[in-house]
């Protein structure tokens, strides 16, 4: 056995709390498969004492949405000095923040859907306007900083779009609202490599008829499947690995990232990056670290040394 010291965050207040336990409780679960001193410290005001009383090698945040996942928790580590799995403060900030990822995205040429940004400061009744002059009723809202689908409404009329703004002001106050697309919804997550970035095997999300993978879907078992390899085309599934890898590069991500997009018949349109993907037992990118050859013992114990290497170099 390992004895590298692992401290595992999880928790907090955010709206993504229980997933993150959920996750933690299978990440701890692995980890002591190859190390003997594995902790959990739930994220709360006395995190630094935890970790100052564990004393860490290296810090694994399970956490998701802010303030674990949009660069917050990484400043708080590296002012303190540990090392820790993943992505560091500015590239958790950009990948966190949909409006300012998407601009990222679209500087380098990245296929992304057309959009507006609202302002919960200039009012509803201005906000449907100028959605609806740019984009029409079909649309998708999204709070700027949330994950999981938290917030998200899919919209089909100006009276849904009114009470999807309502509903997602309460979690951000500014929204990226884009225009739908209807096509399946695809997943590739990447890993960093000595030699580079390498992409997982392409995942098709499906859930029941007249559903989409929102957050009931995405955490409750039996509610969607995934199929690896998507079914798609080889020239898509090709295009979908290369996007996924160079929207993690354009972000700056360290370790690992999650892309997640829509695809039609004839285009494909990148949506996100997540920087501290999911690992409960329901989860996408463990599963597609399986296809890539990790089983998830080994995925683990693989991002824990990587983060060792960086405190020794």
């Amino acid at each position: 056995m390992n004895n590298t010291k692992i401290a595992v965050i999880n928790g907090g207040d955010s709206a993504e709390a229980s997933v993150s336990r959920s996750s933690a409780k299978g990440v701890i679960e692995a980890l002591r498969n190859n190390y003997d001193s594995v902790t959990s410290i739930e994220l709360d005001d006395g995190i630094a004492t935890s970790l100052a009383d564990c004393r860490p090698d290296v810090v694994f945040p399970i956490l998701h949405g802010p303030p674990g996942e949009d660069g917050t928790l990484q400043g708080f580590l590296e002012i303190l000095g540990y090392s820790y799995v993943g992505s560091d403060v500015h590239s958790s900030a950009f990948a966190m923040d949909k409006i300012i990822a998407k601009e990222v995205f679209r500087r380098v040429g990245l296929p992304v859907i057309r959009q507006c940004v609202v302002s919960k400061a200039d009012g509803i009744a201005n906000a449907v306007d100028m959605i609806t002059s740019e984009l029409g009723e079909n649309v998708v809202v999204k709070p700027a900083c949330q994950g999981s689908a938290i917030g998200v409404t899919l919209i089909d009329n100006a009276n849904q779009l009114r009470d999807g703004l309502s509903a997602a002001f309460e979690f951000d106050p500014r929204l990226l609202v884009e225009e739908r697309i209807y096509g399946k919804e695809i997943t590739v997550g990447v890993i960093d490599t000595d030699t580079g970035t390498d992409p997982f095997p392409v995942i098709e999300i499906t859930t029941p008829e007249n559903s989409w993978y929102d957050f009931d879907h995405r955490y409750t078992p039996g509610l969607s499947e995934h199929l690896m390899p998507a079914e798609l085309p080889e020239e898509q599934l090709l295009a979908l690995q290369q996007i996924a890898v160079a929207a993690h590069q354009s972000l700056g991500c360290r370790d690992l990232s999650r892309a997640d997009f829509i695809v039609t018949e004839s285009d494909i349109y990148l949506l996100e990056v997540n920087t501290l993907p999911g690992m409960t037992p329901t989860s996408l990118y463990p599963d597609g670290a399986r296809g890539y050859g990790l089983e998830f013992p080994e995925l683990v114990k693989y991002l824990v040394d990587r983060a060792v290497k960086r405190k020794g170099s």
